[in-house]
C-alpha cells in the first residue's frame, strides 16, 4: 500500500546517505573527482537515451539535466551534485523533479537509481571503489 501511495503522490526523489531505498542512496567513490565528473558528463549529455545536459560548473561540482521519456513525454529535471567529502572521497547525489505537479509512479526513483548504476558502469567501479555511503552518514561526515 505505501508503494502505491508513493507513486500516486510523489513527484520528486532525491538521495540520502540513510534512504531506506537503497537506490536513493548517492554514491561515495574512491575514484578522483576528475573521472566521475567526466563520466557523469558524458552520460547526461547522450550516454543515456532521453537524457540532454542543460549546464554544468565543474567548479561547482553541479550537473543540470533534463530526462524525457522518449513515448509519452514526460520530463523531469536532474540535479547531479558531484565534490569531496570529509575524507576526501568522491560524492555524487543525485535530485529529480518530475514536471507534473501529480505523481510519477515511481519515475523519479528510478530516474536516480538508473543514473546511479549506469555512472558505476561508465567508471567500471569495482565493489571496493564505492563505499558504503551508511557507515560515512553515521559518523557525520557524507558531507563536508
Amino acid at each position: 500500500m505505501n508503494r502505491i501511495r508513493i507513486g500516486l503522490t510523489e513527484h520528486e526523489a532525491s538521495t540520502d546517505p540513510l534512504a531506506e531505498d537503497p537506490r536513493l542512496r548517492g554514491r561515495t567513490y574512491t575514484i578522483p573527482f576528475e573521472d566521475v565528473w567526466q563520466a557523469a558528463i558524458a552520460l547526461v549529455s547522450g550516454g543515456l537515451r532521453g537524457w540532454t545536459l542543460g549546464r554544468s560548473n565543474d567548479q561547482q561540482g553541479a550537473i543540470l539535466a533534463l530526462a524525457r521519456t522518449p513515448l509519452i513525454g514526460s520530463e523531469a529535471d536532474v540535479h547531479v551534485e558531484i565534490g569531496l567529502d570529509i575524507n576526501a572521497q568522491t560524492r555524487v547525489d543525485v535530485r529529480v523533479v518530475s514536471r507534473t505537479e501529480r505523481g510519477d509512479f515511481g519515475r523519479s526513483r528510478r530516474l536516480v537509481g538508473r543514473f546511479l548504476k549506469r555512472l558505476d558502469r561508465q567508471l567500471s567501479a569495482r565493489p571496493e571503489q564505492i563505499l558504503d555511503p551508511t557507515a560515512m552518514a553515521a559518523y557525520g561526515n557524507d558531507r563536508p
